[in-house]
């Protein structure tokens, strides 16, 4: 009987107006419920919108770091390039002034220069010009006298004499 009288209660409680604290308190229960879903449910737009915003971030700051490394190489370039021209500045001071030492110790010991033996070079064409053309104007003539004179001019070298003084050791 009991039982009869406590069956009537439980269900009383369950349809009891909103007043009484059961209810509340199951409001309440469910209304954390709900905040839950919504949580996850918007914590898993959350975490997209994070991952999304964490890409866009992460392309932005390589696209930097590429920036600023192609600017560094560009100025270690220009840096590199100024480096080089100074050096070959210098190079070719101490080259010309290692040439102009070599001249001046070359004059002082006697030695044309470069230009000295082109001018040489110059002459000895002209020559070797006049004198082909004087040879094509008088050629047999000149020749027959040119031959005696320059043999009556050349020295007699020391030994050469009479076969007399020549003898054959045995």
């Amino acid at each position: 009987m009991a039982k009869s009288t406590s069956t009537p209660r439980s269900k009383a409680t369950a349809s009891a107006p909103a007043d009484s604290p059961t209810p509340a308190v199951q409001h309440v229960w469910l209304a954390g419920l709900g905040a839950m879903a919504k949580a996850q449910e918007q914590g898993s737009k959350a975490i997209e919108a994070l991952v999304n915003d964490g890409l866009a971030f992460q392309r932005k700051s390589q696209a930097e770091a590429q920036q600023r490394l192609h600017e560094a190489t560009e100025r270690l370039t220009h840096m590199a390039s100024d480096f080089g021209q100074q050096t070959s500045v210098r190079v070719d001071k101490l080259e010309h002034l290692f040439e102009d030492r070599v001249a001046k110790a070359l004059h002082r010991l006697g030695m044309p220069t470069l230009l000295d033996i082109q001018v040489l070079n110059d002459r000895v064409a002209q020559l070797e010009a006049q004198l082909a053309a004087l040879s094509g104007v008088a050629t047999a003539p000149a020749s027959k006298k040119a031959a005696p004179a320059s043999a009556r001019n050349k020295p007699k070298a020391a030994g050469t004499g009479s076969a007399k003084t020549v003898k054959k050791s045995s």
